[in-house]
């Protein structure tokens, strides 16, 4: 990617993974679906059972060859996150509540204003974390085991 490219991607998005969002533009207009994916790198968004495309696919080693049919990405600005109240697209505002909390609030004309909750997907990680130590990991004891003491000086390696 060239930097006129990487001047034109989107930098704080309002689209997450588990959005209900509408289409506004193209052939699947005015539908609404959940974002499967979002491909930061070309501004594009994937929604489930949306913009359907056929494609070919030659057989290979190990799946079988045909034609198939796949959700094509639409670009970020051909959808908008659907108002949880009124059920329209808005756009999306960030707010910071009383107690500190930053939420993401519908605005634009029609909407509610009300918080759009962030996505239940979002919280289950893709890759759980480990729960047994590996080879590569450094034991416990040797974590917290303290090896310098800053009022005496003692630890500081020799320069």
């Amino acid at each position: 990617m060239g930097w006129k490219a990487a001047e034109k991607l989107i930098r704080h998005w309002k689209v997450l993974r588990g959005d209900n969002v509408m289409i506004i533009r193209g052939k699947d207009k005015g539908e609404t679906g959940v974002v499967k994916r979002v491909v930061r790198s070309q501004n594009r968004v994937i929604v489930e059972g949306k913009n359907l495309v056929k494609k070919h696919i030659k057989a290979g080693e190990g799946h079988e060859g045909g034609i198939f049919t796949v959700e094509a990405p639409l670009h970020a600005s051909n959808v908008q996150v659907v108002d949880p109240v009124t059920g329209r697209p808005c756009k999306v505002g960030i707010r910071y509540l009383e107690d500190g909390t930053k939420v993401r609030v519908s605005r634009g004309e029609g909407s509610s204003g009300s918080i759009i909750p962030r996505p239940e997907i979002l919280k289950i990680r893709t890759t759980p974390r480990p729960t047994v130590a590996g080879p590569k990991d450094t034991p416990m004891d040797l974590v917290l085991k303290k090896t310098y003491d800053a009022k005496t000086g003692k630890g500081m390696p020799d320069l």
